[in-house]
Order: structure tokens, then C-alpha cells, then sequence
């Protein structure tokens, strides 16, 4: 029995969502997304929320059940809201800028690193050594999170490089005499 799956999502205000078959999109401030479901479950629309439920009591169908809720549930929040990842880079001469479509950090390579900023995602630098991605689609903000992360990754003896604000790095003791 899926604990997710039995809530139900609930439709906020100037948020449209139309069901056609497995097909469920949601219009909303922020944009219009729309997402194919799995055969396995239905969806219905019952007043100002979306009910999720398998079609058959099969290990399959109650596997995806909470998949399908959540999966719709973040078209909803997405388009009413949108989703914000916030990164900060540590170290010496370690900073980051945006210049047209593009976010240019410098991470104590030989070079800049320049990764172009994909559609429906937008990246703002409070200062240089902060960067905020905020984005309609939940998947969308995450990936680009861990790409810019992955550049260079924070190292456990000092900290540097690129973390989340909210990860708490593992701190190794270095070498003793």
C-alpha cells in the first residue's frame, strides 16, 4: 500500500490541469508541462485536487502508484511555484558570473568553464560565490545543479569548490607529523 500514492495532490489556484487518458498537463503561472503516465495507474480529477490510484493490485501497479502521484504532484508545484536549487563555491579565487546564456565559472582550472544555461532555467549570482537555479521542471534544476556541482566537487580537507547551501561537507583531519 503506497502512503504517497493515497494523498492526494491538491490544485492551487491559477493552475489549470487537463487529463486526457495517460496524458496530464498542467497550465500555470510559470508555464505550461505535461507528462505521459504509466498504463499501470488512473487518474482523476475530483474538485480542486487530482486522486492517483492503481488499476490493478499487482506489485507493477503499486510500484508506480506513488511514481504517478509524485510525478504529477511536481507538474503542479512547478507550474505554480517552480523549484530553486542554491549553490556556493569555496576556495581562493573561485567565482562565478553570468554573461548572456552562459555561466562562467572560474574553479582554479587553466581555463573558465562556460556551461550554457538550458531552456526553461534561469541562474542568478547574488555575489561570486553564490548561484541560484530556478526552473519550472523539479528534474530540469536538478540536473543542471549537479552538472555546475560536478565541475569540482567539494574535496573533504578543506572545503573548496562547488557544494550546495544546504549539504554539509565531511571534514578529514590532514597529515599529522
Amino acid at each position: 500500500m503506497s502512503r504517497i500514492g493515497q494523498v492526494p495532490v491538491p490544485i492551487p489556484d491559477g493552475v489549470n490541469v487537463d487529463i486526457a487518458g495517460q496524458q496530464v498537463t498542467a497550465k500555470g503561472k510559470l508555464g505550461e508541462m505535461s507528462a505521459v503516465l504509466m498504463p499501470e495507474v488512473e487518474v482523476l480529477q475530483e474538485e480542486q485536487q487530482i486522486v492517483v490510484r492503481p488499476r490493478q493490485d499487482t506489485l507493477r501497479a503499486r510500484q508506480m502508484w506513488g511514481t504517478a502521484r509524485t510525478v504529477v504532484n511536481n507538474l503542479v508545484i512547478g507550474v505554480a511555484e517552480g523549484f530553486k536549487k542554491d549553490l556556493e563555491i569555496n576556495g581562493v579565487g573561485y567565482r562565478a558570473q553570468v554573461k548572456g546564456k552562459n555561466l562562467v565559472l572560474q574553479l582554479g582550472f587553466s581555463h573558465d568553464v562556460e556551461y550554457p544555461i538550458p531552456e526553461g532555467i534561469k541562474i542568478q549570482c547574488a555575489d561570486q560565490t553564490h548561484i541560484s537555479i530556478e526552473g519550472a521542471n523539479r528534474q530540469l534544476v536538478g540536473q543542471v545543479a549537479a552538472e555546475i556541482r560536478g565541475y569540482r566537487p567539494p574535496e573533504p580537507y578543506k572545503g573548496k569548490g562547488v557544494k550546495y547551501a544546504d549539504e554539509q561537507i565531511l571534514r578529514k583531519e590532514g597529515k599529522k607529523k
